[in-house]
């Protein structure tokens, strides 16, 4: 399973979405120690989610493959910094084997037995002068990676909202879950409207009371 890690969380974040959406309003006279929680399931009832832009979040994924970057990639209001193939030698590259491989005996031999396959063909063409940077052209999208990323809340949501449902992909899904996990402590308020089934792995969101 990936190793995921909460680098960095806006201090504060809960109060300081409280004072910039109050600004909408002109109610700072009624901002008062715990009054943040009350507002910002105001905020998530009424969809004013754009004040969740002001607090950022920022995560480490260690042991995500490449299938897993390529797809969180694709949501460009966020920020990443991932492991480079050109720069950095993949002769000793781990993998992610998929449940539905890992079930199957003879597919799974297949699976490993490629893969060292094409660790053997990475090494041999370094051995031949070829640059990192070319000899990767071979390297699966099984390959692990490690991937920073930094997100504001209401882009946090957004990812939840469409990664962490039954129809994700497998992968994506369980590391999403888990940095919704990570947020649900760090601020609970924000993202108390999600609910996750360990079970399943999957979270969807409900809709709050009054």
């Amino acid at each position: 399973m990936a190793e995921v890690k909460l680098l960095a969380i806006t201090p504060d974040a809960e109060k300081l979405i409280e004072l910039a959406g109050r600004t909408c309003y002109l109610s700072h006279d009624r901002s008062k120690p715990g009054s943040e929680q009350r507002f910002i399931r105001m905020l998530l009832r009424h969809e004013h989610l754009s004040v969740l832009e002001h607090a950022y979040a920022t995560f480490r994924i260690k042991g995500g493959s490449r299938a897993f970057t390529h797809q969180i990639v694709r949501h460009r209001l966020a920020s990443f910094s991932q492991q480079s193939q050109r720069y950095v030698s993949e002769e000793n590259f781990d993998y992610v084997i998929p449940p539905t491989i890992q079930a199957n005996q003879a597919a799974l031999e297949r699976f490993q037995n490629l893969m060292e396959e094409i660790r053997k063909a990475y090494g041999e063409l370094q051995e031949l002068g070829i640059p990192k940077q070319d000899a990767r052209f071979v390297l699966p999208n099984a390959v692990t990676s490690e991937i920073v990323i930094s997100a504001n809340l209401r882009e946090w949501r957004h990812i939840f909202s469409v990664r962490c449902e039954q129809a994700a992909q497998w992968e994506i899904r369980t590391i999403c879950i888990q940095m919704l996990e990570l947020l649900q402590k760090a601020v609970p308020t924000v993202f108390s409207d999600f609910v996750i089934d360990k079970d399943r792995m999957v979270a969807k969101k409900v809709a709050l009371e009054d």
